[in-house]
């Protein structure tokens, strides 16, 4: 969405440069950390998560387009009537399914997440990232996962980079991490995790 500063990504092989090609916007797409703000309230469900046709040579049309949103809605634990309505009629958990739902309409490959989870409470987050883990096995997806959660980080992730300062300061197999960390930015950041403490529930 920004024109790179230094450096270069690539997606197999292939430079992302901006404006992007149609096939890489098709094989990647992107979650935000605002669910509402990420849409036009203006626009009902159908329209706002069929967003990413504009950039396909060859979206899908009539049928084949109402079918694709109803599946996809289905997938993410939502009814293909919710279609039609708007994004203030849905709770702040519903809204970042329809966030996953836009993601995901053109079956990529890659989604990043960024800070997809850190708006909801704790029981909405849990279930996104059961959702998550769903559409992962489903379809065969790859996530990239920002967050600053390490709990978060831990549970859903299976390797791990670090950053400090916008440099990567160590990358690993995620339990790696967690258990061995080596660079002292990530030792301090792991020990700094608030940690409950156990409740002793027993008749006194």
């Amino acid at each position: 969405m920004e024109p790179l500063q230094a450096g270069q990504i690539h997606l197999d092989g292939i430079e992302i440069t901006t404006p992007q090609n149609p096939e890489i916007r098709r094989r990647m797409q992107v979650v935000f950390q605002d669910p509402f703000g990420s849409f036009n309230p203006r626009h009902r469900v159908d329209q706002l998560i069929t967003e990413p046709f504009y950039s396909l040579p060859d979206p899908p049309k009539g049928v084949a387009r109402m079918d694709l949103i109803a599946d996809t809605l289905r997938a993410v634990g939502l009814q293909p009537e919710d279609a039609q309505k708007y994004i203030h009629q849905f709770s702040g958990g519903q809204r970042q399914r329809i966030a996953i739902a836009r993601a995901l309409i053109t079956r990529p490959e890659l989604i990043l997440f960024d800070e997809a989870v850190s708006a909801l409470d704790v029981s909405v987050r849990a279930q996104i990232l059961d959702l998550l883990a769903e559409l992962c096995e489903a379809f065969g997806l790859t996530y990239l996962f920002i967050s600053h959660d390490l709990s978060v980080v831990r549970t859903i992730t299976d390797r791990c980079l670090v950053m400090q300062r916008g440099e990567i300061v160590e990358a690993g197999a995620t339990e790696d991490i967690f258990t061995a960390p080596q660079h002292p930015y990530t030792r301090a950041l792991i020990a700094a995790a608030p940690v409950l403490p156990e409740i002793n529930l027993g008749a006194a």
